[in-house]
């Protein structure tokens, strides 16, 4: 079958060499004019009419009717394939739940419950049906003009069809103007025999940050192909305060260069703060999370691309530039959890907007000349929910917008029914050999911990100090040290590390292996 298979594609991309103007071949994720092999990604789109082009998919299996024109981008396939033009653009993603306690009709519900905020969104239409042996569902929707989206698609439609009970296929539209081909398009909607592997082809790069020189010195002293890794600590009161902070550091022997503090819409730019910890010479790694504390910001992706939030952003950015000196600044980590408000859960599956979010505050500092600022860009290692077009390449603004990869996963014990207790190399080298072939930048955790509920933290310590030291661009790793609670106040996750005598003691041998300074 595999030879038929290379006999029919060397066919196809015959044809398509001596037809150049009606069809293209796109193998592993780049326009291509030689024959595959039987494991390459093989998509094809052809002409049909004026209106029209058919586009095949063999390795994710499916073959639909696309506007005519429109530029194919498969270097994320095993993700997304995007068609786009400057006034269009479709995303397709493919979700098998085969072995999981997932459906395709769950997938369908919860992955457009963001339509219940009607505030941001207005619905044009909903209909489900059958097609043959497809469950199609059609949702329209549409949302306000963003001042800082260019050429602003508005328009959407999410086209989700399940040939069963695992899996379901969604082409989700997005338009300058209103989308009145969607069925046209759907009724199209055909399975093939799969053929081929979905390959990744996203180039890597470091990109490029002008640091001034004192954060040029910070970042490679911190984050050099040579630099050991170093550790630091979220403690709650600090850097207000070191009150606690010097008794566990006093207990460990040990100075964490970097601290971990939060801030979110209800502060400005926290100087205070930062000047207390360059005055004990440490560097904060700054987490903003584009919230208000304590209220619904299911908006607030799209009023900060309203514009609502220039002013604050000027400002900070100002306040930035005064500070001067190094920053590790975090901007909404954990945007593939739907924890966070700033996910595409809550903002149309559209994580194009969060990219836009970003790259748009990073020009606001670019203008204000903010150049004491390290770039942070930081998904959970778990993405929920775990569909395709909430995986954490998605979210990625590119490589010129970021400077360090964050890594983050807990061992978050068993207390809060649907967790289990996991070991580090139960997270870690994992994830570390995703991110590693998709980025060609240094590492850091940015914040992790052991609960102690479910298991021996004290043992999850010392093997995690055995491991941490093998994850060679991995350069910072912090210690998340607090505790979260349950809805009656208890705790359930606890990551103190100065729990016991016995964790303190793990953690002060773990650090003899590590640089202080």
């Amino acid at each position: 079958m595999r030879n038929l298979f290379q006999l029919i594609t060397a066919i196809v991309v015959a044809v398509l060499l001596t037809n150049p103007v009606n069809a293209a071949s796109i193998i592993n994720g780049e326009y291509a004019n030689f024959a595959p092999g039987p494991d390459d990604d093989v998509k094809v789109i052809c002409d049909v009419d004026d209106d029209y082009d058919r586009f095949t998919d063999y390795a994710n299996g499916y073959s639909l009717l696309v506007p005519h024109g429109l530029t194919v981008d498969a270097s994320l396939s095993p993700v997304i394939t995007v068609l786009s033009n400057d006034t269009l653009r479709m995303e397709i993603f493919y979700d098998n739940f085969a072995g999981t306690a997932k459906t395709s009709a769950e997938y369908m519900s919860y992955s457009n419950n963001f339509i219940n905020n009607t505030r941001d969104h207005t619905l044009l239409s909903e209909e489900t049906y059958q097609q043959d042996e497809l469950a199609i569902h059609l949702l329209h929707w549409t949302r306000r003009k963003l001042v800082h989206v260019p050429n602003d698609k508005n328009y959407y439609t999410s086209i989700e069809i399940a040939p069963n009970a695992n899996e379901v296929y969604t082409v989700v539209i997005k338009s300058t103007q209103p989308i009145e081909n969607a069925a046209e398009i759907a009724a199209s909607f055909t399975l093939t025999e799969r053929r081929g592997i979905p390959h990744f082809n996203r180039p890597t790069g470091q990109g490029h940050t002008p640091f001034n020189a004192e954060t040029r010195a910070f970042y490679d002293k911190f984050f050099s192909a040579a630099s050991p890794l170093r550790w630091g600590i979220f403690e709650p009161a600090a850097p207000q305060t070191f009150e606690k902070l010097d008794i566990i550091e006093q207990q460990l022997n040990y100075t964490f260069p970097v601290l971990l503090r939060y801030q979110s819409f209800d502060e400005r730019l926290p100087i205070l703060a930062l000047n207390a910890a360059y005055e004990r010479g440490r560097t904060v790694e700054l987490t903003l999370q584009t919230t208000y504390n304590f209220t619904d910001n299911s908006g607030a992706i799209y009023d900060i691309l309203s514009g609502k939030y220039d002013d604050y952003f000027n400002i900070y950015a100002e306040q930035l530039k005064a500070f001067n000196h190094p920053i590790l600044f975090r901007l909404n980590n954990e945007m593939n959890g739907d924890w966070c408000w700033y996910s595409a859960h809550y903002y149309s599956k559209d994580a194009e907007l969060y990219k836009t979010m970003w790259r748009y505050i990073r020009t606001v500092f670019d203008n204000h000349g903010v150049d004491n600022v390290i770039w942070v860009w930081n998904p959970h290692d778990m993405s929920f929910p775990n569909f395709k077009w909430n995986h954490y390449l998605m979210y990625y603004p590119g490589d010129e917008y970021v400077d360090v990869i964050g890594l983050t996963g807990y061992n978050t014990g068993n207390y809060f029914s649907g967790e289990k207790w996991r070991e580090f190399d139960g997270i870690y080298p994992q994830v570390y050999r995703d991110y590693d072939q998709h980025f060609a930048k240094p590492f850091m955790i940015t914040e992790f911990g052991s609960n102690s509920v479910g298991g021996n933290k004290t043992a999850w310590l010392n093997r995690m100090f055995d491991q941490i030291g093998q994850f060679n661009k991995i350069k910072i790793a912090i210690w998340w040290n607090g505790i979260d609670y349950d809805t009656n106040g208890q705790p359930g996750r606890i990551y103190i590390l100065d729990e016991t005598e016995e964790t303190t003691a793990a953690f002060r041998q773990g650090l003899t292996s590590f640089s202080r300074q």
